[in-house]
Parts: structure tokens; sequence; C-alpha cells
């Protein structure tokens, strides 16, 4: 049946309003609260209020409803589009990035590498990342596993968070990024996502900024929070995990995989290794990714693990990690670990594959040439 050029259907978002009856949890900018609504009751709603002020009880807020009436696990809230009757003054300062393009509600930021701004020449002249490992990760559950693995390895390294615009927009709808604000070097946010610490246009700016403004000595690379997939195997927002691949490998970084491992998810096509770290690292990531697996894994998954890493391209080596520790660590974890619904340690095999790839690429992180030098200056031991 040949393709109809018929107009699309219209975009639709399912609108309510109601009146807050209870303000709940505020993390960096995000205000949860109970909104009441005619015929519907209590809504479970989240206010940012960076984009719409501050709702306090007894204000009428408008509301997306859209995500929360699909009972969608990650973005299963309503969310405050505007209190009318009490508008939020506007913005002043610098920044002329603007993100979330052309949507109703578009907001300006001020970009680390727009004209007339600190960094501006320093983002200017940068061009490589000299040989910084970065964790790529399909999902946003991924992050804090990355991070937990890297600081067991070595406390002192500066971890950046690099995010993407796969799931979340808004950086503040992470209650990760709440908790792990003060492990962090720094968060920025690439493309359509917004709210980090640095604001970028590109994940190659991203990484750049990471790298030369936050001085970091890892980086970490994920969506934010929800991901979206089709059940085909290029529908999933996680394919991007393998162009973030792409863009460490041009600028001079060494690009590391976190397998999306599993034994507890009910669909096949994410049991052992799921099919988007498969697609996204073997087959859209075309300047090779070092995949990482933790060791003692495939006997507890009968050999699946193995079977399929062994169709991935020669140019993704796959190393197998020592994981001594990393249990104890998830377990001490300062946020929930879940993903997909399950928590640590029914996705022990999940968790334990990202903690594993923080492991590895600490483990790579260059040493500084004074400390080359110094260590060779010491003299030899007598004997």
């Amino acid at each position: 049946m040949p393709f109809s050029a018929a107009p699309p259907p219209p975009v639709r978002i399912r609108w309510r309003r109601g009146r807050v009856t209870a303000t709940g949890r505020r993390g960096r900018d995000s205000l949860e609260l109970t909104v009441s609504v005619p015929d519907e009751g209590d809504l479970r709603s989240l206010a940012y209020p960076s984009l719409v002020g501050i709702p306090q009880i007894g204000d009428e807020v408008l509301l997306n409803t859209t995500a929360l009436a699909q009972g969608l696990g990650t973005g299963g809230v309503a969310l405050v589009v505007a209190v009318p009757d009490r508008l939020p003054p506007d913005p002043t300062g610098p920044g002329h990035l603007v993100k979330a393009r052309y949507s109703p509600l578009q907001v300006t930021v001020q970009g680390v590498d727009e004209q007339g701004t600190e960094h501006h020449q320093l983002m200017a002249e940068a061009d490589d990342l000299g040989g910084m490992p970065v964790v790529v990760a399909d999902l946003h559950s991924a992050l804090p596993a990355v991070l937990i693995g890297m600081l067991a390895t070595d406390p002192d390294l500066k971890v950046a968070y690099v995010m993407t615009d796969g799931g979340a927009l808004p950086a503040a709808f992470s209650r990760t990024l709440d908790t792990l604000t003060s492990s962090l070097a720094g968060v920025v946010t690439v493309g359509q996502a917004f709210g980090g610490d640095l604001e970028a246009v590109t994940v190659h700016t991203g990484l750049l900024a990471a790298r030369h403004v936050l001085d970091a000595d890892l980086a970490i690379v994920t969506q934010g929070p929800g991901n979206l997939g089709t059940g085909t195997p290029w529908g999933f927002s996680g394919v991007a995990a393998g162009e973030a691949c792409n863009a460490v490998s041009v600028l001079g970084g060494r690009a590391i995989g976190a397998l999306r491992i599993s034994d507890a998810d009910p669909r096949p096509r994410h049991r052992g290794v799921s099919h988007h770290s498969l697609t996204a690292f073997g087959r859209v990531a075309l300047g090779g990714v070092t995949l990482v697996a933790p060791r003692g894994l495939t006997s507890e998954l009968g050999g699946q693990v193995d079977e399929d890493l062994a169709g991935q391209p020669t140019r993704n080596p796959v190393v197998w990690v020592d994981t001594d520790g990393l249990d104890v660590a998830l377990g001490l974890s300062p946020v929930p670990l879940r993903t997909m619904g399950r928590g640590y340690p029914e996705e022990r095999a999940y968790f334990l594959a990202a903690a594993a790839a923080g492991r590895y690429a600490a483990l790579q992180v260059p040493v500084p040439e004074d400390v080359v030098a110094a260590e060779g200056d010491q003299a030899p031991p007598e004997g």
C-alpha cells in the first residue's frame, strides 16, 4: 500500500486544571506536589521552579497529564505547565542558547561555549580529550553504578556526567542527580537536555567541557531518566549511545561501553547482553568501543554473555574485569538502584556490569606527566 501524503495526525497534550493541596520533596530544581483535579482526585505532580515559579498550597495550576495517563514507569507524573495567577518574574542574565526549541516550554540557557562567556575562548581552542576514558551507557539507571565502580577504585578521581536528550530533558527530573551532585565534578546537559551545571550544544562540546572546563579525569554519558523503545531493532533512544562513542573517538578519548546485561528481564531481546548494547556498540559505534563484562558472570548466566559478545566486530575488544568489593559498594549506594522497575540485587548482573565498566575506566586514567617524572626521579631500591 503506497504511503499516504495526508496531513499528519495532531500531536496531543492531555490538559488538566487543579489546585495544589500539598507540597513534598524539593530537589535541585524540582518540587513534588499533590494537585486535586475535579473528577480525578489527587494527582502526583511535579513542578520545575526555574520554569514556572514555586507553586504554593492553594494555587491553581495547569497540568500536562499525558504521561501520567499512559502509566509510564519513569515519567508517570503530572507536570505543572503554569501557575496562571502568579507568574514568575522575567528571567535576567546572560544566555542565548534555546533548548526544547520551538515547543511551548522552550527555555533559554547560557551555553558553556557561547560568545562572550568566560569559557568561550577555552572552548574555541579545545579539540581533544587527551585520552580521557568515557563510559557510555544506554540507560540513566546505570549512572550511579558506573560512578560507584569508579570511586570504589579511586575515590580521588574527578568524574563528570554528560546527559544526552534521549530521555527526560530537564536534569532536574533525576532524583539520582540530586543525591550524586556532591560526588560529581559537574553535570553537562547537551542537545535539547537542560538544567546541568554547564549547558552545551552537542555531545562533542559537552565532552570537551567536561575535560577542559570541569577538569574531569573521567566522564559518564547516558540519556536522562526514561527510555523510548518500540520493540524494533532500531527504534530505541539508546541508539544514541553508539553516536556518543563516535564523539569520544573523534575527540581522542577512550570509549568504554557499559553493557546492559540481565538475567531478570522477561523480554528475550534483553536477556544476556541486551540487543540495545549489541546494536549501539556493535553497529552504530564505528570507532571502536572497549566492552566490559564482570568476571564470573558467565557461569551465572550459563555462557550466554560469551555467546552474545562473540558476534561483536573486531574493533570492539572485550575485557573481563574482577569485581572484588563491587557488590559491597553497590549495596551501600547512596541512591536506590533500580532499572525497569527492578532493584538490586534482583538485577545484580546489570548493576555489576555498570560498576565493572566504571572500575575499568578508572584504571585507564592517564597518569599526569609530572607524576611520571617525579616517580622516574626516585632512586632504585638498594640491593
